[in-house]
């Protein structure tokens, strides 16, 4: 008897659409309903929560807590206009609660939206492509003649010696502690490093902040830099510009050390603190997605496009932080 040949593998099915979305920030989700309304078949990839960095680590749960601090600012300073209203007790735990309810209404929101248009496949997973017009996720194959990456930023992880073995924050955990720093250590004096400075200095914390440049803020003018330089202060959070962060070590206590040296090449200094927060720039999201198949030009990471959007690859589109420019939350 003959044996039967090998069945050859089977290939995986390869699913259209007209438009796949890498990424379900702020403009690709607005994007997938608005294609989806017109009638487009929309494949919405996204690898964790619905709403991306604005409703689950930026605009959303930043300003739930930064309007607690501003609560507990305002009693403070009542005092001083004749408003007594006793000893001000911040509980970080409750804040941080009301912070996560408040997220979880805004990304089940959006999870309602994409569930109520069945012309949107909400698809789980990291996006790769495979060429110019085809993506894999897991073992799914996407096909579409457009293709928009959204995929946004993560904190930059500075190459300080030592921070691999120092229990950092960034933007994405700080606002999940529960205790009030005793010390927050600030690497970065630019917009994400001041306002949770100011956020957790308003909790009780004592804050420093250290900053490369010779300012804070040193895209603004500098009597903005200078103005707000001086508001921070007067509310008691101390700065070290034109120095950098060397060494970072953590000792038997858990304190974080930080070996300071300044730019005009004094002598190196130590600040002891309790916590260490990196907010010190941004990096794309790019690293898995795989352009080199698909032929998108980058520039350190970050995604080429003209004025409108579109990269060197006619069809494939980059929107948001993901292609560098102005970052707002």
């Amino acid at each position: 008897m003959d044996q039967a040949s090998p069945a050859a593998p089977s290939q995986p099915i390869v699913e259209r659409f007209d438009a796949i979305i890498i990424g379900s920030g702020q403009a690709g989700n607005p994007l997938a309903h608005n294609l989806a309304d017109a009638g487009w078949r929309v494949a919405l990839i996204e690898r964790e929560h619905l709403g991306g960095s604005c409703v689950n680590y930026g605009c959303t749960p930043t300003k739930a807590m930064l309007a607690s601090a501003q609560i507990a600012h305002e009693v403070r300073r009542g005092q001083s206009m004749g408003v007594h209203a006793g000893q001000v007790n911040v509980n970080l735990s409750e804040i941080v609660a009301r912070k996560n309810r408040l997220v979880k209404e805004w990304r089940s929101g959006q999870e309602h939206h994409a569930a109520s248009r069945p012309n949107i496949t909400l698809v789980r997973g990291e996006a790769r492509f495979l060429g110019p017009k085809r993506v894999s996720v897991e073992a799914r194959i996407l096909t579409a003649e457009r293709i928009f990456i959204n995929t946004g930023t993560s904190p930059l992880v500075l190459p300080i010696e030592g921070i691999r073995d120092v229990p950092y924050l960034t933007n994405r955990n700080v606002m999940d502690l529960t205790d009030i720093p005793e010390h927050l250590i600030v690497i970065g004096g630019s917009y994400i490093g001041l306002e949770f400075g100011q956020m957790f200095r308003r909790f009780g914390a004592q804050v420093t902040v250290m900053e490369y440049m010779e300012r804070i803020i040193p895209l603004e003018d500098e009597d903005v830099s200078a103005a707000l330089q001086e508001a921070l202060e007067d509310e008691g959070m101390v700065f070290r510009l034109a120095s950098r962060a060397a060494q970072v070590r953590a000792d038997d206590a858990g304190r974080i050390h930080v070996t300071v040296e300044e730019r005009d090449g004094g002598a190196a200094q130590e600040i002891v603190g309790s916590h260490l927060l990196l907010a010190a720039g941004r990096r794309p999201n790019t690293d898995a997605l795989n352009l080199e198949a698909a032929g998108v030009k980058t520039n350190r990471g970050w995604i080429v496009v003209n004025e409108f959007l579109e990269t060197n690859v006619p069809g494939v589109y980059a929107l948001g932080d993901v292609k560098g420019g102005p970052a707002f939350t």
